[in-house]
């Protein structure tokens, strides 16, 4: 008889419900009693888990093709990246993690043949803007960061976060104080700057003055050793790729630029040396 009444098991989409119903209600309710409050980021915490699980897999099985699509048009449908990257912040560093980690899978998630990712993120590009102006909240910097990469995997948001407002805080971004924030800031930047290179070649002919202005000054004459050493390889990245052949030409033919290099190689000479 006990078996009569088992609980059905709950569907991809049973549980993005529950998880959408559980982010409203923290989202909505930021004063309400403490142990209510407690006993509902708990279930969030662990629905999350459960999202993670179906699109990952466990010990025990791999995931199921068919569970992905239904969680991943769900998940979208639901407006539900929009509700976890404003949650964030009010979920545990466990929670964080596992949203990190679900919303990384999703951007490669195909349904019908389709990154259904991309159009949503098309569709709402302002949170592009919540997950770069992250990196000036030190504890969400390290999460918004991950999303933010993984997000950018995408040609047109990499477009829009390349002629945002942002751009220009990448610079002060890699060099926070704080060593592993400014790391991930500069791991971003790398992405944006090499991943889509068409984008980024006609990103850099639109904004040749200013952008090497900022590289410049910001960071291959940076105080930081490391800073310095890092931005020298990237540039070398960047103006070696055939894509931006005309960019380079017009770099190497400025007496500035080639006098700030070779004074990198005769510090990083005598560093050597030392």
């Amino acid at each position: 008889m006990k078996g009569l009444f088992k609980s059905k098991p709950k569907t991809p989409v049973d549980i993005v419900r529950q998880t959408r119903d559980l982010l409203v209600y923290v989202d909505r309710n930021p004063d309400n009693r403490e142990s209510k409050r407690e006993e509902k980021l708990m279930e969030l915490s662990k629905v999350i888990r459960e999202l993670k699980s179906i699109l990952y897999g466990n010990s025990e099985s791999e995931p199921v093709s068919e569970a992905c699509a239904q969680l991943t048009q769900e998940f979208f449908k639901e407006n539900m990246l929009r509700l976890l990257i404003i949650c964030l912040p009010k979920l545990n560093l466990e929670a964080r993690k596992d949203a990190t980690q679900v919303v990384a899978n999703l951007q490669r998630q195909q349904v019908q043949s389709r990154l259904i990712a991309c159009d949503y993120l098309e569709a709402n590009i302002d949170l592009m803007d919540i997950l770069m102006s992250g990196y000036e909240n030190m504890d969400m910097a390290l999460h918004y960061g991950a999303m933010l990469r993984e997000c950018i995997r995408h040609q047109s948001v990499a477009r829009h976060v390349l002629e945002s407002e942002h751009m220009k805080k990448f610079f002060d971004y890699m060099q926070l104080p704080n060593f592993d924030v400014a790391a991930d800031a500069a791991a971003t930047f790398k992405e944006l700057m090499t991943r889509h290179k068409s984008t980024v070649a006609e990103f850099l002919s639109k904004n040749y003055d200013w952008f090497f202005a900022e590289y410049n000054s910001k960071l291959l004459e940076s105080i930081n050793y490391i800073t310095r050493r890092q931005a020298v390889k990237l540039l070398g990245d960047i103006l070696l790729d055939r894509s931006n052949s005309a960019v380079m030409m017009r770099y190497v033919s400025s007496k500035d630029n080639l006098r700030i290099l070779m004074n990198l190689l005769r510090v990083m000479m005598l560093f050597l040396v030392a």
